[in-house]
């Protein structure tokens, strides 16, 4: 095989367009979330705490709320959306001592109708998150994470003991789709890991809410809670202690594991890698191309193109006789190595990885005319804006160039994007036009999205974010 220069083997085989946005879950960056926001009108100070009800806030048959917010943003909630950014935000009104500032917010209309609580994140552009349609406090917010917890948990129950699918890793809790915004919660076999990213959230009630709803409904031997440093920085969170939120043996505290996807065994550590640990919305994708593969290819050549730690090479080496994984990251690829070690009885192929640009790697390896069977692309969230679409578009389709140079006839492209800014319509449409350039005909096999385990809800847009398109081509 020709390397390119920069490639080194490894040894071993409406968002207002002024504002960001943020999609609940991720990989490589994959979450996306808004930066600080715009200064907004406060007329007073924060109170530690507000009504528990809306008839406790009727002061002379007016009600008097925290927060006001446009015409837009009322509309959007009214709809169903949860998000309030903080250009839509016209005046808040805390009624309390300087120094406090609120988790919780009662939520009015711009004509002083109620609409609901919301988290309050003082310095992001996603002002606030509604978590109620009704006036709540502190009290019965604890009671509806909890209850919202355990119904997210028993949602994933069938899937959580449905022993064909040989897997022990799943989302427990996906935000927004789960009505916790902010809250997301993955399970790596006997590990539970949290991730705060609302300011709202952040607080010791909270914490001890999750700890022991998870605790009531699943049997860990620790609960972690891993924080996403960018987004801390943009929600003005500091960094959570270091010590398990919950350890069953606390002297010494479990802090890496192994799971299962799909029959195949992968390293955990919850010290290092991305977001979580895993790209656990992958996991019915990995299976999808793992038989796809073996439909159109059976013992042909592979290419995993930003495999990360193994997931889409490791199931594709169950089925093909050679394959490549290709990531920028050698810290990844070290992991990716010890996953393919705990793995070599189950798989037929000879495996290797390249550390490598992904791009310069593609572009020199079509010029070199290599050729594949089977072709992975599975590259981090190139849009995290509006803003940034037109360049991520451009991305795509020289990605996808390169792979149909490459590919044999009738032979078999698993092309992924996971920025919610590029919607389906936008990504197939670069892929069709990789295709005009490349001459070759494109067809269809599967469209496909995130695992059952990150819930879509219509109302939210950014609930879907992945797009994995499954295509022959001729």
């Amino acid at each position: 095989m020709t390397k390119s220069k920069s490639a080194k083997p490894i040894r071993g085989k409406r968002a207002p367009a002024e504002v960001k946005s943020k999609a609940p879950s991720g990989r490589h960056g994959r979450s996306e979330q808004a930066g600080k926001g715009a200064a907004i009108p406060t007329s007073k100070p924060a109170p530690e705490t507000f009504p528990s009800s809306a008839a406790s806030t009727q002061q002379s048959g007016q009600e008097k709320f925290g927060a006001r917010v446009s015409r837009r943003a009322a509309d959007r909630l009214r709809a169903g959306h949860v998000w309030v950014y903080a250009s839509d935000v016209e005046s808040l009104d805390f009624g309390g001592p300087a120094e406090s500032t609120p988790s919780l917010l009662p939520v009015a209309d711009y004509r002083g109708m109620l609409l609901g609580t919301a988290l309050y994140s003082p310095a992001s552009q996603i002002a606030l998150r509604m978590v109620s349609r009704e006036a709540i406090g502190q009290t019965e917010w604890l009671e509806l994470l909890g209850k919202r917890l355990t119904n997210a948990i028993d949602r994933r129950l069938p899937e959580l003991h449905a022993k064909e699918l040989q897997s022990d890793a799943f989302r427990l809790c996906f935000s927004e789709a789960d009505e916790i915004p902010g809250l997301v919660v993955d399970k790596y076999g006997d590990l539970v890991i949290v991730q705060l990213l609302a300011k709202g959230l952040d607080s010791a009630p909270v914490r001890e809410k999750i700890v022991a709803t998870l605790l009531d409904r699943t049997k860990p031997v620790a609960i972690l809670e891993r924080p996403d440093p960018r987004i801390r920085e943009l929600e003005g969170m500091p960094a959570p202690s270091q010590e398990p939120l919950y350890a069953a043996d606390p002297q010494h505290p479990v802090t890496a594991t192994q799971f299962q996807l799909n029959g195949l065994t992968y390293h955990f550590d919850a010290n290092a890698g991305q977001k979580t640990g895993a790209f656990l919305d992958q996991r019915a994708n990995y299976k999808a191309a793992e038989r796809w593969a073996a439909i159109l290819s059976p013992a042909g050549r592979a290419l995993d193109v930003c495999t990360y730690q193994g997931g889409f090479a490791l199931h594709l080496a169950r089925v093909s006789k050679n394959v490549t994984g290709i990531d920028a990251s050698r810290a990844s690829l070290e992991v990716a190595e010890r996953n393919l070690s705990a793995n070599r009885k189950e798989l037929q192929a000879d495996v290797d990885w390249v550390e490598g640009d992904a791009f310069e790697v593609l572009r020199d390896w079509a010029s070199a005319r290599e050729r594949f069977d089977t072709i992975v692309l599975d590259p981090p969230a190139f849009a995290k804006s509006k803003r940034a679409v037109e360049g991520a578009l451009r991305g795509y389709k020289e990605l996808n160039l390169r792979a149909m140079q490459m590919l044999k006839p009738n032979g078999l492209l698993v092309t992924c994007s996971c920025s919610h800014h590029v919607s389906l319509t936008d990504f197939e449409g670069v892929v069709a036009a990789a295709a005009a350039d490349a001459h070759r005909r494109v067809r269809l096999l599967d469209r496909r999205g995130a695992a059952a385990d990150h819930p879509v809800v219509l109302n939210i847009p950014e609930t879907e974010y992945l797009k994995c398109l499954v295509l022959e081509v001729e």
